[in-house]
């Protein structure tokens, strides 16, 4: 059967496929010149001046807030986070998209994991700081694994109920971008640790994206036919 028995098919291709994969491949650019531009050690004074312009800015009550922020992008948090919301997913009988959850989260955990162990960045030591981390630096397992879980979801929930696109797109980019202040705000990643999560992280939740689309396409079409 020829694609032009598919024309949901020749669509997706058309529009979703096109538009993620340009986007997917700006991503993964993006993350290849932070990491020359880190590793080329041109960042650094960069770096440390955002940071200690950040620190200026402390107080109690930030750091409280901080501190709560922070935990919404702990991978344990952001596990729990998928899993709970995998078993709605589950109850609604759409198999597809709770496996699809399942290997962007564990997937985005491991490959984040991964390239940790091969930049082996040590975190900024600028300050004394409140809370105590372990791993390397780059990229930030915060910015990229909650910009994959929390994009996942914002996806399937847009996906469902398009009419609050808007709200559920400013709120995931709130939260996201909220979690990835909180970590420069505490000194424990460098500003471009957080720029390569993100690049990274887009990266990988586009391509379980379109995965999950060609996946539903394929499974729709089999059945009808």
């Amino acid at each position: 059967m020829t694609l032009k028995s598919f024309p949901r098919f020749v669509a997706l291709l058309s529009g979703v496929w096109l538009g993620g994969f340009t986007i997917a491949i700006l991503a993964l650019v993006s993350f290849f010149a932070i990491a020359h531009w880190v590793f080329g050690e041109t960042s650094a004074a960069i770096d440390a001046g955002i940071l200690q312009a950040i620190h200026g800015r402390q107080s109690l009550i930030l750091d409280r807030i901080t501190l709560v922020i922070t935990r919404l992008g702990e991978p344990n948090f952001l596990i729990g986070v998928a899993a709970s919301f995998g078993l709605v997913v589950l109850s609604q009988k759409r198999w597809i998209s709770t496996v699809s959850l399942g290997i962007v989260t564990i997937g985005a955990v491991v490959l984040n994991t991964l390239l940790k162990d091969l930049f082996e960045r040590s975190r900024p030591q600028l300050w004394e700081r409140i809370i105590d981390v372990g791993q390397y630096s780059f990229p930030s397992g915060h910015a990229m694994i909650s910009l994959v879980v929390y994009g996942f979801i914002s996806y399937w929930l847009i996906a469902r109920y398009p009419i609050w696109r808007r709200q559920i797109v400013l709120l995931a980019i709130a939260v996201i971008a909220a979690i990835g202040f909180s970590r420069l705000y505490l000194g424990v990643h460098w500003p471009t640790d957080i720029l390569a999560g993100y690049a990274a992280g887009s990266v990988w939740l586009l391509a379980c994206i379109l995965g999950l689309e060609l996946a539903k396409t394929l499974y729709q079409q089999q059945t009808l036919s």
